[in-house]
């Protein structure tokens, strides 16, 4: 990068704050990125608002040289970047705090001049010495972030659901579902949420925007939403334990269809319940749901597997360990082993050869120093593996992953198995 910029670092201000122009003109930046509509004050404070309730970091790269006439002046950054912590799911109910990357954008006028790679370069380094393992992201575009060390770890679907006379669930119900007041998912959803997280692998923990958003205190468009639907699915033990955001597709379309906004179950009757739930609701013919599992029980349980039309399946979660050893030893492995791991990483953060030793579950990693490397593979491909999620044999097939040792990458599957498909319904 050019001495023509310069990268600042900082945490939204509040609006009493002598800084709170330069968030303002960073979150409209943001917006431009994203190719969204230019959003009125009061959405722009509401932001820096949940912003501030993720404490998220703020990195904008701002031109120090002559700024052409007419433009943006040099206040709005002509990249930004975003970062906070959570916690992701590794597995067997264990959490690791997670460094989370978000709202990357590059103004398409100062693209190919090293911003992003110097705000990537910085910010994981950074991360990895406070002691994070690892970092994620969701990505708007697929081809970008590999070269940086992420890899794919979970994905999504959308499906389609009739719901007509055909839509028959093998499943008796044990819980109840009721229609409630959209407002109770302010604080209901972070709760039933957290039951989900911590038992799904692949899980990272929501942030603000997600119970203003379920509840239709908010929507993408600005102001609330006054469509949002929502039904809680209650236990056997009368306790919130799932629930619904939805809403009607209109009269105008064909076949009438509900979209899901939001679907969160802590159990797997929850899960079915609300699905019967959908299923049944009057003069609806169809369910559409964008973030489906793509190794979702739904089809399993009905009597007619092809009411589920699946589509569009993505990658979601992608992963990118930071320290190899915290991360590898931060994890639960359900059958034991050892593997030699030869790993390359263009950022140096976590390159080297590692041995990973697995003990009734609990690993030790150390230098591997001259042994044998039974696999070879970047960064990447051992962040995808990570959770279970993408299978190293697989990736051997493709190339990703260089099998030195027979049959390794099926061990490496076994060993870094988890307890059930890895899943994300967290977008950030």
């Amino acid at each position: 990068m050019s001495g023509d910029y310069e990268i600042r670092r900082f945490e939204p201000a509040a609006k009493d704050d002598p800084a709170y122009p330069e968030s303002v003109a960073w979150m409209r930046a943001v917006a431009f990125g994203f190719h969204d509509e230019r959003r009125d004050d009061a959405r722009v404070d509401l932001g820096i608002e949940m912003q501030r309730a993720d404490r998220r970091v703020m990195t904008g790269v701002y031109q120090t040289g002559a700024v052409a006439g007419h433009s943006l002046g040099a206040d709005v950054p002509v990249a930004t970047f975003a970062t906070f912590t959570k916690s992701l799911n590794i597995g067997f109910g264990r959490l690791l705090p997670t460094w989370l990357v978000t709202s990357v954008t590059v103004r398409t006028s100062h693209r190919r001049r090293g911003l992003l790679r110097r705000m990537m370069g910085e910010d994981l380094a950074r991360a990895r010495e406070e002691g994070l393992a690892m970092a994620a992201l969701t990505a708007s575009e697929a081809s970008i972030y590999g070269r940086f060390g992420f890899g794919v770890a979970t994905s999504e679907q959308s499906i389609k659901v009739d719901t007509t006379s055909r839509f028959k669930l093998n499943h008796a119900p044990v819980g109840s579902v009721e229609v409630a007041d959209p407002r109770v998912l302010l604080d209901l959803a972070p709760l039933v949420f957290d039951r989900l997280h911590r038992t799904t692998p692949g899980s990272i923990d929501r942030h603000e925007f997600y119970r203003r958003f379920v509840s239709g205190s908010i929507s993408r468009e600005g102001g609330e939403d006054p469509k949002l639907k929502v039904a809680l699915h209650y236990g056997p033990d009368g306790e919130v334990d799932g629930y619904v955001s939805y809403k009607f597709g209109g009269w105008s379309s064909t076949p009438y269809t509900m979209e899901v906004v939001d679907l969160v179950a802590a159990t797997r009757a929850a899960y079915l319940e609300l699905w019967q739930y959908l299923g049944a609701i009057d003069l609806v013919e169809r369910v559409t749901w964008r973030e489906s599992p793509v190794d979702d029980p739904l089809p399993w349980a009905l009597e007619d597997a092809r009411c589920v039309e699946a589509s569009d399946a993505r990658d979601m979660l992608w992963l990118r360990i930071l320290d190899v050893k915290d991360a590898l030893e931060a994890r639960h492995y359900p059958a034991d082993g050892r593997l030699v791991l030869h790993v390359s990483d263009s950022l140096g953060l976590a390159d080297g050869r590692f041995a990973l030793d697995v003990t009734c579950g609990a690993a030790v990693v150390t230098d591997a120093g001259g042994h044998p490397a039974d696999l070879e593979l970047d960064v990447a491909a051992l962040s995808s593996i990570y959770l279970g999620g993408i299978h190293p044999v697989t990736l051997a097939a493709s190339g990703r992953i260089r099998e030195h040792t027979p049959d390794a990458a099926f061990r490496a599957a076994r060993m870094f198995a988890v307890e059930r498909p890895a899943h994300c319904l967290t977008h950030f």
